[in-house]
Parts: structure tokens; C-alpha cells; sequence
């Protein structure tokens, strides 16, 4: 296996992965990066069937020790993030996985995803009237970021005057998944979980005693075979919802408003069916933008077994480094994958995963774009980007823009 670094922190790289990402799964589709100690993989064959693989995970330290890993003690400055890390969903592995998706999908149904509809209908029009009269805003901070906050803090049931507290936890959280955080981010984001993580418990207790008909509640009492979701276990995955539950939906809200600006001609296909009403459009363009620039281009996996992979020895321990980005823009699987084709049916693209890790907000996430973008539309025929120079925020595992001033 040939050995290359790729600086995924390079401000260059980050606002425009798509050439170095192509001519790498081209030439070079799978290497080892010494600098950040993981093999990546770019080709859309290769991570679909790694993503799917049960002898790669989440998490690693539930078969080898760090001694074993050759790792350092754990770092004292993340404590309560590695706690918090150990009891949610999305870094647990079979058994644990199996029996906490089996307790969060009973409370988070298709049924109750579906009855945000008309509540992410109203957050839409009340955020939309705010900005109507104003001629412009920021699309990030007064479009983007407040509508899946304000959607998992209805799912979730935190009372109005408190969500203002929700996404700067959340910010603070998700710097710890990118890679080369530094010590002051590292403190920022552990003293996050410990704020979020007590606030979430005491609404907990609140919703034992006086139920009501919210996340948090159903998560209280939800239960199978005698079995319960533990306190800690609790906490953690409503903190999981949120960053989960809205990053995605902000940077593909961001994203896909600046495709389509790029992309005039799809623009004005868009503009079309939001002026008919034309919502199913709106369910293939939703997956199309999603497909075109990912909001969340790269996820990681730990080897559990050794074995071999298209010739490749994977030895247990090791970590790969999947690049969604690149397999979703990979032409073995996509005609034309570089252009913007709202109407594209074969989309089988890689945003939200496969396998058992398969992400459990996609459909609220679905939901909310699709409305977020025919609403917007329908009502600001005339919107357009406000600057020439588009900033990035910083990392390239969780790629959100800085701001996004918008005009009409």
C-alpha cells in the first residue's frame, strides 16, 4: 500500500476538496496517511462495502485496551466526553448498538418524525417572515442553524427559553471530531457535556414526574424485555440527536444554496417547481444536493479483526478513514457526477451512511431540507448570494461555512 499525507486542515482543500479528491481516486484510492495514522478510501465500491462490513466499527476499546492499542492514558481534559462517547449510539458497537437502537427507534418512529411536519412548516415561515421585510440576512445564522435546533428542541421538549444554550454546546461538542483539535477546544467541549449532560438530566427528572408528549419523555419510559435506557445512556443520546440531528441539515442547507448558485440553470429549475408547489421535485433535489457537496464528507471505522480487503491486509486496530465526498462524486457510480442534476433518480449516495451505523435522523433530516428549501424559494424567488467570497469555518469533517449573506 502506497503511503501519502493529505492535509484535510488545508484551508485550500477545504473550500474545494473535489479536484484533489479526484485525481487521488483515480490515481491513488486507497493509501496509508503516516501524519494521521489512518488508510483511507475514496472509491464509492470500496466504502459501501466497508460501511457495511461488521468487522470494522464505531469504536475499538471494547475488544483492546489502550495498553494493547498503544495508546497514551486517556487525556484528563476529555473526561466527560469519553464518557459521553461510551453511552451513546453512534460509538457502540453489537451488543450495546443492537439494544440501544432497539430503545431509541420505539420513541424516535416514522410516526413521530412525520408529525414535525407542520411544525418545521411554521419554524420556516416564522424565520422567513423575521427576514422577509429586511431585503437580506445570513442564511447560516438566521435560516440554516435556528431551524434544526428549533426542530430537535420541539422533538426533544426543551422549553423555548432554553434553546438558545443548545447549539453553542452543540459547536463547542463537534470540534472534537475533526482531526487535530487543540487542548483549548478539547476543554471547551468536555466543560459543553458537562453543562448539556446536566441540563439534559435534570429535564429528565422533570419528565418522570410530569410526562408529556416529547423525546425525552418517551425515552424515559421506553422499554423492552424489562430492559431501560440507563441515565448516562439517556443523556447522552439526547446530546447525540442534537449534534447530529442538526449539523447535517446546517452545512446541507448552506451547501446546497450555494450549488444551486453555482448551478443557475437547476436554480431556476428549482425556482419553477417551488412556484408550483411542486414538492416531489423537492424530494430528488434534496438527495441531489446532499450527493453533490457533502455536509459531513468523511467518517472514520476501526478495524476489529484482521483481514484482508481487495488485496489489502487490514490488521485490527488500524483505522480507516472513509471519504464520502469522494465516493459520492466517484463516476463508477454516478453518471456525470460533477454536475448538478436535480432530477437525478439513481441516487444512491453515501451521506448518511450504511450498515448497522446507518444514521437514525436521515428522514428528519430529509424532512426539514426539503421543506427548508421549497418554502424558501416559493417565498424569495429572488434570493441570491450577497458576496463574492464564501468562507469555510474551520475543519473538514464537519465543513460548515462561517456565514452566508444572502439578498433579495
Amino acid at each position: 500500500m502506497q503511503t501519502h499525507h493529505l492535509n484535510i486542515n488545508d484551508p485550500g482543500f477545504i473550500y474545494d476538496p473535489y479536484p484533489t479528491l479526484a485525481e487521488l481516486r483515480e490515481n491513488l484510492p486507497v493509501f496509508f496517511d503516516p501524519v494521521w495514522n489512518k488508510i483511507f478510501f475514496l472509491r464509492y465500491a470500496e466504502i459501501a462495502q466497508l460501511l457495511r462490513d461488521k468487522r470494522l466499527g464505531r469504536s475499538i476499546t471494547h475488544i483492546l485496551s489502550r495498553d494493547e492499542l498503544g495508546w497514551p492514558p486517556p487525556n484528563p481534559l476529555t473526561r466527560d466526553f469519553d464518557h459521553f462517547q461510551e453511552n451513546h449510539i453512534l460509538d457502540n458497537e453489537p451488543p450495546k448498538h443492537t439494544r440501544l437502537k432497539g430503545l431509541m427507534m420505539k420513541a424516535f418512529t416514522p410516526a413521530r418524525v412525520e408529525s414535525l411536519r407542520g411544525k418545521i412548516q411554521a419554524i420556516v415561515n416564522s424565520l422567513l417572515d423575521q427576514a422577509e421585510d429586511r431585503g437580506g440576512m445570513d442564511l447560516l445564522k438566521d435560516y440554516a442553524e435556528p431551524l434544526p435546533v428549533t426542530v430537535i428542541a420541539e422533538l426533544l421538549g426543551v422549553p423555548e427559553e432554553d434553546r438558545p444554550l443548545l447549539r453553542p454546546w452543540s459547536a463547542k461538542i463537534v470540534k472534537l471530531y475533526e482531526l487535530g483539535y487543540t487542548d483549548a477546544q478539547a476543554r471547551e467541549a468536555n466543560q459543553a457535556v458537562v453543562e448539556f449532560s446536566a441540563y439534559i438530566r435534570a429535564l429528565a427528572d422533570e419528565r418522570r414526574k410530569n410526562p408529556r408528549d416529547d423525546l425525552i419523555s418517551a425515552l424515559v419510559e421506553v422499554e423492552e424485555q424489562g430492559d431501560r435506557l440507563t441515565p448516562d445512556e439517556l443523556v447522552a443520546n439526547c446530546i447525540l440527536l442534537l449534534n447530529a440531528g442538526h449539523e447535517a441539515t446546517v452545512n446541507g442547507t448552506t451547501a446546497g444554496f450555494l450549488a444551486l448558485e453555482r448551478n443557475p440553470g437547476e436554480k431556476e429549475r428549482a425556482l419553477e417547481a417551488a412556484a408550483k408547489n411542486h414538492t416531489e421535485f423537492f424530494k430528488l433535489a434534496v438527495e441531489e444536493l446532499l450527493r453533490y457537496d457533502t455536509p459531513l464528507p468523511m467518517f472514520e471505522r476501526w478495524v476489529l479483526e484482521d483481514f484482508e480487503f481487495g488485496g489489502i491486509p487490514l490488521k485490527r486496530g488500524q483505522e480507516v478513514a472513509l471519504m464520502y465526498a469522494s465516493g459520492n462524486r466517484d463516476p463508477r457510480q454516478f453518471a456525470h457526477p460533477d454536475r448538478l442534476d436535480l432530477t437525478r433518480r439513481e441516487n444512491p449516495h453515501l451521506t448518511f451512511g450504511l450498515g448497522i451505523h446507518y444514521c437514525l435522523g436521515a428522514p428528519l433530516a430529509r424532512l426539514e431540507l426539503q421543506v427548508s428549501f421549497q418554502t424558501l424559494l416559493k417565498r424569495l424567488p429572488s434570493i441570491h448570494l450577497a458576496t463574492d467570497q464564501v468562507e469555510y469555518a474551520g475543519g473538514f469533517v464537519i465543513r460548515g461555512h462561517k456565514a452566508m449573506p444572502v439578498a433579495w
